[in-house]
């Protein structure tokens, strides 16, 4: 099992990689009331980093309401 994961990661390392040496050009992007112009694997980084974030903090609130109070 450990060797999947091994390979799963170095795929999705080699797929990002790939990502940043095609996406170089700027991008405007619009939040909210302000535009911003940015790299576009800057702004694919940062919803990725957002992505995991939301993932990462699901996932501590979903374990929390699997241990019974009594344990804390």
């Amino acid at each position: 099992m450990s060797n999947l994961k091994i390979i799963v990661v170095s795929i999705l390392a080699i797929l990002v990689a790939m990502m940043v040496v095609q996406n170089q050009e700027p991008v405007t992007t619009h939040l909210l009331l302000a535009t911003v112009v940015m790299l576009h694997v800057v702004l694919l980084f940062i919803t990725a980093a957002a992505g995991f974030a939301l993932g990462a903090l699901l996932r501590l609130n979903t374990r929390r309401k699997q241990i019974p109070s009594g344990e804390r």
